[in-house]
């Protein structure tokens, strides 16, 4: 349904591309998170996808972006209107008319659609996201679950085959933020969707599979399950009792279970994990072919713990998510990447063996010099008579 083929962009007045030869596509009918952190490239992959974006003109974009087999820049925006329907995060900026069903009908008349579909359109949709009953209420008094409802709604009335959602539920509170996930759930049933977000929590609920990007590049696509499994390691949860221990030890503290579990062979990335409850909850990670579980029990056994929870999973998203985007991060911090800090190493072992070379070039001059004051019966002076 929508491929992309090495498609790169960099905006006129900058150095550096945002995007760096990406290639994917999405099958007709799927719901795809595409999934980035600020600066990653992210919207900029979303928006290449909408050849009438303004911003796109401003830089320069190689590569083809194909809709149905066909490169959308050599269509017309008409056309692109009738299958394309891009929300952006602003979708604020979508809404102007003065009344809900207004809103809706708005884009189908513009496309020149008969009067009696127009009607038909606008209930459809509108009982889509249930908001049939506020049809005749002003956008500007909605609530901003409200709001962005009716924001796919008037994307949807264009009847487009492709759906581009941009952050479509930044600014929600967390009850508008599911009620929106919900219909979008609903309407990807029978259209392919691209959801463009950062919020990892909702790519795992409504996707099956996920696009992340990083500096302009994708670093990983595939179902969800096998992107945690992408880094070769394996989580684990450990919950123990705080208030009691066995055989009458003491309770342990979180700084106890830390260290003990810090100390455990082939464990890495111990961390605390928030909680309500009178316990310490405990995440760490472990090779994918080893399991810790009986070195975890011996341990709590050991140590007298009151083990109330042992559990193995793939790694979370989000830490494969911190993973992948590392250097995104980095940037954002202002920090050198990886890549920067081994270039900076491997001019620093460069410099350190230049040194080496002159010193030992050095000695080999001190060694030729002994071997002319030798010959002269002059040991220990050079040339000139002169005492090192």
């Amino acid at each position: 349904m929508i491929r992309l083929e090495h498609i790169s962009f960099r905006y006129r007045s900058a150095q550096d591309p945002v995007l760096r030869d990406v290639s994917c596509h999405i099958r007709r009918g799927e719901l795809v998170g595409l999934l980035g952190r600020s600066g990653s490239g992210r919207s900029t992959l979303a928006s290449t996808l909408n050849g009438t974006i303004p911003h796109l003109v401003r830089g320069d974009l190689t590569g083809r972006v194909l809709i149905d087999g066909q490169d959308i820049r050599a269509q017309r925006p008409r056309d692109l209107a009738d299958r394309i329907g891009f929300v952006f995060q602003d979708f604020e900026a979508q809404l102007f008319s003065t009344n809900v069903s207004l809103e809706v009908a708005f884009g189908p008349e513009n496309l020149g659609v008969h009067p009696t579909e127009i009607a038909r359109r606008v209930d459809s949709c509108l009982g889509v996201v249930r908001l049939s009953h506020l049809s005749h209420k002003a956008p500007a008094a909605l609530s901003g679950g409200q709001k962005q409802r009716l924001a796919l709604a008037s994307v949807l009335a264009l009847e487009p085959t492709v759906l581009i959602l941009d952050e479509p539920t930044s600014d929600l509170d967390p009850n508008e933020k599911t009620e929106v996930i919900k219909y979008i759930k609903e309407i990807g049933k029978d259209r392919t969707i691209l959801l463009s977000t950062h919020n990892l929590a909702e790519v795992e609920e409504a996707c099956a599979r996920a696009i992340i990007v990083s500096k302009g590049r994708v670093v990983a696509d595939g179902p969800i399950d096998q992107i945690r499994a992408k880094t070769g390691r394996v989580r684990y949860v450990l919950t123990v009792d705080e208030r009691d221990a066995e055989a009458g030890k003491k309770p342990p503290s979180a700084t106890e279970i830390q260290d003990a579990l810090s100390a455990l062979e082939r464990a890495s990335g111990v961390r605390e994990l928030p909680t309500d409850e009178s316990v310490h909850r405990f995440e760490l990670a472990g090779p994918e072919d080893t399991d810790l579980r009986a070195s975890l029990f011996r341990l709590a056994v050991a140590k007298g713990w009151t083990l109330l929870e042992l559990r193995r999973e793939s790694q979370s998203l989000d830490a494969v998510f911190r993973d992948l985007t590392r250097e995104d991060q980095m940037a954002s911090r202002g920090l050198p990447s990886e890549a920067e800090d081994e270039d900076e190493e491997e001019d620093e072992e460069g410099d350190e063996e230049s040194e080496e070379d002159e010193e030992d070039e050095g000695q080999d001059d001190e060694e030729d010099e002994d071997a002319v004051a030798k010959k002269s019966g002059k040991s220990g002076s050079t040339p000139s008579g002169r005492k090192d």
